[in-house]
């Protein structure tokens, strides 16, 4: 089967993914089996993969980053878009604010990579494709929805959040949001060949800046006001992308 684009469903969006339907779609990987769904969508064929698995059960320090990338290399899959739930270390991006990500500062110290047995030095001076994040832009305002051009992404371990200690020294660092995922996958897909893009969804301020501690409750609730409209922007950019 030969996909267009793959798409992977971060918190409140993998839900939303599945719920279109779909055929399922198996993939045997040295490194483990990746799950998804095959979605035929404005004549795009599209391969929808939910990082957290149904029911959100997989915490961000087990996602199987390198086979979900090691997947997309064997179908020959050129572009991989996803979504992110983050929190944001700039009072002016409030939860609801979309942001195509840049650069990212990893400190989940996972050591991700496919090339695990050789050595092989990849170059990050784009870690996040520039068409991916002109598409998320342009496809955003066809549909109203402002999508900031660039910001940096910190990931940490997870699950747990940060502390308001981390968060100010993060900021002198220079990043803009924190999370838990979107660098793995970057490094990953950056690797194996593939043009990746993250598309960032605030859902609240980081620790230390919101007077209210972080909390999942608080993400999901964001999640479900602007889940809609990640959906829409990732399954345009799909469709504009397949094109070329």
């Amino acid at each position: 089967m030969k996909f267009d684009a793959a798409i992977i469903g971060g918190t409140g969006v993998g839900s939303r993914l599945i719920a279109l339907g779909g055929s399922p779609v198996h993939i045997p990987t040295p490194v483990g089996t990746i799950r998804g769904r095959h979605l035929e969508h404005e004549g795009a064929d599209i391969l929808l993969l939910s990082r957290h698995s149904a029911g959100h059960k997989v915490p961000p320090h087990k996602v199987n980053y390198v086979g979900m990338a090691t997947a997309l290399k064997q179908l020959g899959v050129k572009y991989c878009l996803a979504s992110a739930a983050v929190g944001s270390l700039h009072e002016q991006w409030g939860p609801g604010t979309f942001i195509a990500c840049s650069d990212f500062l990893d400190f989940t110290f996972r050591n991700t990579t496919i090339h695990d047995s050789t050595v092989v030095h990849t170059g990050f001076n784009e870690p996040f494709s520039p068409e991916i994040r002109h598409q998320f832009m342009h496809q955003g305002l066809d549909l109203g929805v402002d999508v900031h051009p660039k910001a940096v992404y910190l990931a940490g371990n997870g699950p747990r959040y940060e502390t308001p200690q981390e968060i100010i020294l993060y900021r002198q660092f220079g990043a803009d949001l924190v999370g838990m995922t979107a660098t793995s996958e970057a490094i990953a897909m950056k690797e194996s060949g593939v043009q990746y893009g993250c598309l960032a969804i605030v859902t609240n301020l980081a620790a230390g800046i919101s007077p209210i501690e972080p909390n999942h409750q608080e993400v999901e609730e964001e999640m479900k006001r602007s889940g809609e409209n990640a959906v829409k922007i990732l399954l345009a950019t799909a469709v504009e992308l397949s094109k070329k």
